[in-house]
């Protein structure tokens, strides 16, 4: 979609009649503001939803000096995007010019307003989706800025934590951005200091881990109600699809996600086989449309979240968070998935986030543009950024282990990678040992068959190997496979697993009440397809165990 085209969804225009209906809701209350004052400023949470009634409302980013308007609205249009429905803070202001007349809506009232108005509903969320793209795509906002070195460890995560939970910011690297030093000087600290996360002009955290800063933005909170209908572990599009069903369905829910919702499927930059999108979607897309869907219904998601162990009280599940809280269910899905197992190579730990990389998104590729990479895998995820990193670097070298790209990928994209020029695939061939300085610069192959060792200089090295189940966390009580994975319903009962008086319901653990789905569960199909049916599935199952209660 070309940059006018997102504007005009970006910017509608509510007409007379929804208009009418707003003056007449309970929803909304009338307000007056005088010229200059402001409705909400940057930084604020709990930003309270505006409908135009006369006059003009001017959104600003204030973060530069002098501050740059970004749009004026006026009667018709609204204020507001995807950070409305996440309770993160506004990224920019918004100024009264001239005697201005609004709707207001509480942050509350708003989800009510939206499950009240089906027509009104589709408007409002694709313009907060268009506008949050708009800022992404706009090198004119300067709102959150990260200062650090493209070779600190601590600047790539706090990058990448950022981006995996789509928030717009600005990286300024030390080595080669001008304003640094100045920046560094305003904000009273040095280079030994950073990595540093700045809003605008005033200096927000130091090295912040990934829950303060979590925290700061407010994508996670304090969980004030410690017991729930249903808890989600993890917010793969497993974990996604049940927070969406089980809040529309009126359960009580709360997802816990330890880095970013999307799991593996968060980092694919393009997925053609899901069902509905001929022209593929990206994993980063899907993913934040579903949390806007599931924010819609009122499930509350917590990021930064490591859920690190699984006790029970009598018949109800409680999890224990790595900050020491607990939260209460009475029904849990463990959707946690699985993890890339890490390349047991010399090098490899000590280039992790300075060029050996778990995910190829533009913010990775942003550190290798124009050079050689390697691609390590020979699977569908290793295909898939084996043809994104092909659009933006000078050559891609694909290392499979085995004889042939049609064994694990699919034919599609097989045929895709065959027909890219600069993709070079290697078969029979594995990684024996990482070279670099600050970074990486070169990645020493062997051939498994002749033996000969090649050596290949290449910015970078992404690693797409084996599926490790994140159930590390689980007690004894939870049955697993040899392999770690869950193992659910009739699989449970030959082994000796299940002691209730009923048989287990098809995704139900060993434990009753304790589901599980997606890749983390034992024989799953390992396609966001079946992640998403599973999802949805478990939401029935958790309402027929709730009914036995």
């Amino acid at each position: 979609m070309s940059e006018q085209e997102l504007r005009a969804v970006a910017y509608p225009r509510l007409d007379a009649a929804q208009m009418a209906s707003l003056e007449h809701c309970p929803l909304t209350k009338p307000r007056h503001y005088r010229d200059g004052e402001k409705l909400f400023e940057a930084g604020q949470r709990d930003v309270r939803f505006n409908v135009i009634k006369s006059g003009k409302v001017e959104i600003v980013d204030d973060s530069e000096d002098p501050p740059k308007t970004l749009t004026t609205l006026g009667p018709g249009e609204f204020t507001g995007e995807v950070s409305q429905l996440c309770g993160s803070p506004a990224p920019v202001s918004a100024i009264a010019r001239g005697e201005c007349e609004v709707y207001e809506v509480s942050p509350d009232a708003l989800r009510e307003l939206l499950d009240r108005h089906p027509e009104l509903s589709d408007l409002i969320l694709q313009a907060f989706m268009a506008r949050r793209e708009l800022l992404r795509q706009s090198g004119k906002f300067t709102g959150l800025r990260v200062l650090g070195s493209r070779y600190s460890q601590d600047t790539f995560r706090i990058r990448d934590f950022l981006a995996k939970n789509q928030v717009p910011f600005t990286w300024l690297d030390l080595e080669s951005d001008p304003q640094v030093t100045q920046l560094l000087q305003r904000f009273g600290v040095s280079e030994a200091d950073t990595p540093v996360v700045a809003w605008g002009n005033k200096l927000l955290l130091r090295n912040p881990s990934n829950r303060r800063l979590a925290e700061a933005l407010g994508l996670r909170g304090p969980l004030e109600q410690t017991v729930f209908d249903l808890v989600i572990v993890g917010a793969g599009p497993a974990g996604l699809a049940a927070a969406a069903y089980g809040a529309s369905e009126g359960l009580s829910t709360v997802v816990l996600e330890r880095a970013a919702p999307g799991g593996q499927a968060g980092r694919s930059m393009r997925i053609e086989n899901y069902l509905g999108f001929p022209t593929g979607i990206t994993g980063a897309e899907l993913a934040e449309r579903a949390v806007v869907q599931a924010n819609k219904f009122g499930a509350k998601l917590d990021v930064a979240a490591p859920v690190t162990a699984l006790a029970f009280d009598n018949r109800y599940p409680v999890v224990h968070l790595d900050g020491g809280e607990q939260v209460t269910a009475k029904c849990l899905l463990i959707a946690t998935g699985a993890d890339y197992r890490l390349l047991n190579v010399e090098g490899c730990e000590r280039f992790e986030g300075r060029g050996v990389y778990y995910a190829a998104t533009p913010t990775e590729a942003q550190m290798c543009c124009g050079s050689d990479v390697v691609v390590v895998g020979g699977g569908n995820s290793a295909g898939q950024a084996a043809v994104f990193l092909a659009g933006q670097v000078h050559r891609v070298y694909l290392v499979v282990r085995g004889d042939s790209l049609y064994k694990d990928m699919s034919s599609y994209l097989a045929h895709r990678i065959e027909g890219t020029p600069n993709i070079e695939v290697l078969l029979h061939t594995e990684v024996r040992r990482m070279h670099g300085d600050n970074s990486l610069g070169a990645v020493e192959l062997v051939h498994k068959t002749t033996g000969h060792v090649r050596t290949l200089r290449v910015a970078a090295l992404f690693s797409f190997i084996g599926a490790v189940p994140r159930t590390d966390w689980l007690p004894l009580e939870i049955a697993k496979d040899a392999k770690g994975f869950v193992r659910t319903g009739p699989a449970l009962a030959p082994l000796g697993d299940w002691v209730a008086g009923r048989p287990p319901y098809l995704l139900e653990t060993s434990r009753p009440g304790v589901f599980a789905a997606g890749d983390v569960r034992a024989g799953s199909v390992k396609r966001v397809a079946s992640a998403v049916g599973e999802g949805a599935m478990a939401v029935q199952l958790v309402h027929e165990y709730l009914k036995e209660m």
